[in-house]
This record gives C-alpha cells, structure tokens and sequence, in this order.
C-alpha cells in the first residue's frame, strides 16, 4: 500500500476523546490542509477530522512508483482502523478523494458511512486523464494553473474571495509533476460504475451546481452556487450536508 501522511484537522492535537472520526481526501493537485481546513473548522468540536495527502501533494512524500485508487483506499482504510481505535469512522472526499470514496464505499472496512463530493464512479475518460498525464510531465504542475482556475471555482469566486483561490492554485504549482502524473493514470484506470449500487454502507454523492468536471446530472444532491471544489468555495453548506448525512446515519 502507498505510504500516505496524515494531518490533523480538528485542532493541535489528536482527539482520542472525540465520539466520531472523520477522514477526508483531497482534490487532484490540491493539499487536503488547504482544500479542508475551513470545513473541517465547522464540523461538530465532538468530531476528529483527520485529512490525507496525495503523493507529491501537500504534505504527501513524492511517488516512486505507479499507484491505483484501489491501492490509496486500501492505504486510507488500514491508517482509519488504527486512528479510529474502535469509534465509529466515517470518509468525506474531494474529485480524487471521492473517487478514493467510491472505492471505500464497495469496500468499507471500517468506514461506516461515505460522503463523496465533486466525484463519480469514474471521472471523465481514460484518453483525458493519459493526455493530462503525459502533459504534465511535458510541461509541469505550474502549466495547469490557467485550466484548473476555470475548472475548480464557480463564476465570480476568484473575484469574491481571491485569498483562498490564490491558496490552492499556488499549491498547485508546487505539486511533483511526477506524483500528478501517476494520479492521472489512476484516475484512467478507475471505474466502479458496477458496483456501487451494491455498496454496504449508506453514501452520500454531492456536487456543484457549476460543476463541469462532475456535472450535476452525475449526482445526487446538488450545491448551490459552487463548482468543484466545495469545501473551499462554500464550507458552511458542505459541513452542513456532511454533518446532516452523517448524523442521519447513526
């Protein structure tokens, strides 16, 4: 399995007392600190948020071989056991994080609830995701800034809150080209399309109302007045549908 790092969301220090654990992922090219912060800030003071980071992303070590979103949810269920000590655990994910989601869903282990956001059984095509991939080793991470402005914010944000866009699209440069790459071809390679009416534990796929990466047809219940990243575009209602759904499953 990928040796992922893991942060603490929920304040300085781990809370072994919390009634519930919440493990979050993170959006492609983005660091789950940056992506989750101000979300994880509105989630119940009962809850322990813990996020983990792609290899080459945030916090995450560089990849030094090819790795499969089967392989990252494995990774993320082992670590959730062993942080969860026998509370009840639940996952929340952006894009890349939602896809790591589904693959939780079919596969729960110790996950007793799954919320997925900005995500799908398979996101967009595999020829898409090759492309980007051999672009990016090309040209690198900074080269995807213009596009993924577009793509991850709805109409007006840069402009409403230019601090926290700036954030993430300056991390972006920073992610290793090679760890971006190889996530793309994970991506190309995922498709749970078959299985997720099956999976065992309730799952909750949400997204943005101008979403054109995930569209809004691709899931259940649709964000108002974001894109595709909703823990940052607006983190009270994403806390809000998080809290909600997991609440209503106990």
């Amino acid at each position: 399995m990928p040796d992922l790092t893991f942060t603490q969301l929920s304040g300085d220090q781990p809370r072994t007392d919390a009634e519930r654990v919440l493990v979050v992922g993170p959006s492609l090219g983005t660091g789950v600190a940056d992506l989750w912060s101000r979300c994880a800030a509105l989630l119940p003071a009962t809850w322990q948020v813990v996020g983990w980071d792609l290899p080459g992303h945030g916090a995450g070590a560089p990849a030094t071989t090819v790795f499969t979103v089967e392989e990252l949810a494995a990774a993320v269920r082992d670590r959730a056991a062993g942080i969860a000590a026998g509370r009840p655990v639940s996952y929340a994910g952006v894009s890349f994080g939602g896809a790591v989601g589904f693959a939780i869903a079919v596969e729960p282990g110790p996950f007793d609830a799954v919320v997925t956001l900005a995500a799908a059984p398979r996101i967009g095509t595999p020829e898409g995701w090759h492309d980007r991939a051999a672009y990016v080793r090309k040209a690198g991470t900074a080269a995807m800034v213009e596009g993924s402005a577009a793509r991850w914010f709805a109409p007006g944000f840069l402009e409403r809150d230019p601090a926290t866009g700036s954030a993430l699209l300056l991390a972006l440069q920073s992610v290793d080209d090679e760890s971006y790459a190889l996530a793309c071809e994970a991506l190309a390679a995922f498709d749970v399309r078959d299985r997720v009416s099956f999976a065992p534990v309730p799952l909750l796929s949400a997204g943005g109302e101008h979403d054109v990466v995930v569209t809004p047809d691709q899931v259940a219940v649709v964000i108002p007045g974001v894109a595709h990243q909703p823990t940052a575009e607006d983190p009270a209602a994403t806390a809000a549908l998080i809290r909600e759904f997991l609440e209503a499953t106990r």
